[in-house]
């Protein structure tokens, strides 16, 4: 799967954004807030707005605080899969249910610097588990192979039946970084420059498509 980061398109263009990776699994949409990271983006009204301009699933990844009074909301707007931060829900186990009761697929991320292991008998409640593989807050940064042990990690326990759940990577993803993640057992990709900076986005989310899978039996299945 391959999921365009809208953070890398053109902000005044939207629909046409998304109209032009219309082949794309997911489309990622990138909420920040500010305070639980630097940069601000874009809020619910938007993803609205995003929602019935684009039959691409929305991925909303909410880099923000409080995410246990504020992300229903993105899944009650439509979004397909809803992903919080576990280093900012206060409560991720009943955000997970909520999520649920509202429509969405619950997703949890981690940044570089947290640990998995804490958080695997969270994510037996979660559907995706987002691996940052840059520091969250800003596009363009360059990929960290040392979070693809957490990767392995994750593949190996879904692979043994213990924990049921999608594996995403988000941060650095191109043709060359999306090899390795695959390898390493990811299943999902999040690109952003890489597809927004292409003379043909639709072309580029097929062909990242394409390399993983040469790569990683898994996405061979």
């Amino acid at each position: 799967m391959v999921a365009p980061s809208i953070l890398s398109a053109d902000f005044a263009r939207l629909a046409d954004e998304a109209a032009a990776v219309e082949g794309a699994d997911w489309l990622h949409v990138d909420v920040m807030d500010g305070h639980f990271v630097p940069n601000l983006t874009i809020g619910l009204p938007v993803v609205t707005s995003l929602r019935n301009a684009t039959a691409v699933p929305l991925d909303c990844h909410l880099m923000i605080d409080a995410p246990d009074k504020w992300a229903i909301g993105y899944a009650e707007a439509g979004a397909h899969n809803v992903t919080v931060h576990a280093e900012a829900a206060a409560d991720p186990i009943m955000l997970a249910k909520d999520l649920h009761a509202a429509g969405a697929l619950a997703g949890l991320s981690i940044k570089p610097g947290t640990p998995l292991e804490p958080w695997i008998e969270v994510l037996a409640q979660y559907d995706t588990l987002l691996i940052m593989s840059v520091e969250p807050g800003f596009g363009g940064q360059s990929f960290i192979f040392d979070v693809l042990d957490k990767v392995r990690t994750a593949r190996r326990l879904v692979d043994t039946g213990h924990l049921k759940l999608l594996v995403e990577i988000d941060g650095g993803i191109n043709g060359d970084t999306i090899e390795a993640a695959a390898e390493a057992g990811v299943d999902c990709f999040v690109a952003g420059s890489s597809v927004y900076g292409a003379d043909d986005p639709a072309r580029a989310v097929a062909a990242l498509r394409s390399r993983a899978a040469t790569v990683s039996p898994h996405l061979r299945r």
